[in-house]
């Protein structure tokens, strides 16, 4: 039987990939589960990615741009006349106030990182890329202060359950800015 050409599979799988972690998890990841969720054969998930790993880190990438898109989507960071906190807290009420199953996906898999070396470069690039925006803002330091800073804030909306409080980010990020 002829190979057919199926230039999308790639991305079938990485589709496939972060639905199977955000319906059962990160436990739930296997070439196996993700091949039978793409609807492809199990050898085309190793063909494509021959670790767990290379397929988590293209997971992550593609998680990642949801909030790289909030970040350029806000006009008012590249602003220097607008206030930052309140282009901070603006950009992270977009983000958390969007598709809530992507936001925990993306940061379950950014943890991940913790135990996945091979992930730790992806996890800190969103991170890299904000702060290097908002450097033109304030010093470097004080930008990977925010980030971090936005980091927490978002950690504590998943995880306690509580909803975003715009006013609060908005004080609690102005007071780092110098």
């Amino acid at each position: 039987m002829p190979r057919r050409y199926d230039p999308e599979r790639r991305q079938r799988i990485i589709d496939a990939a972060i639905r199977v972690v955000g319906g059962k998890g990160l436990a739930g990841l296997s070439h196996r589960s993700v091949a039978a969720e793409a609807d492809v054969p199990l050898g085309s998930t190793t063909y494509h990615f021959k670790t767990l790993d290379e397929l988590m880190v293209a997971a992550l990438r593609q998680a990642n741009e949801g909030f790289a898109k909030a970040v350029a989507a806000y006009g008012d960071l590249d602003d220097s006349s607008a206030d930052l906190a309140t282009a901070l807290a603006g950009i992270l009420g977009d983000w958390l106030s969007g598709d809530r199953t992507a936001v925990e996906l993306e940061y379950e898999l950014y943890l991940a990182a913790l135990r996945r070396p091979a992930l730790r470069p992806v996890a800190a690039e969103w991170a890299d890329d904000l702060a290097e925006r908002i450097a033109h803002r304030t010093d470097p330091v004080t930008a990977r202060a925010l980030v971090a800073l936005m980091d927490g804030i978002c950690l504590q909306v998943l995880l306690t359950g509580t909803p975003y409080d715009e006013g609060y980010a908005r004080e609690v990020l102005g007071r780092v800015i110098p």
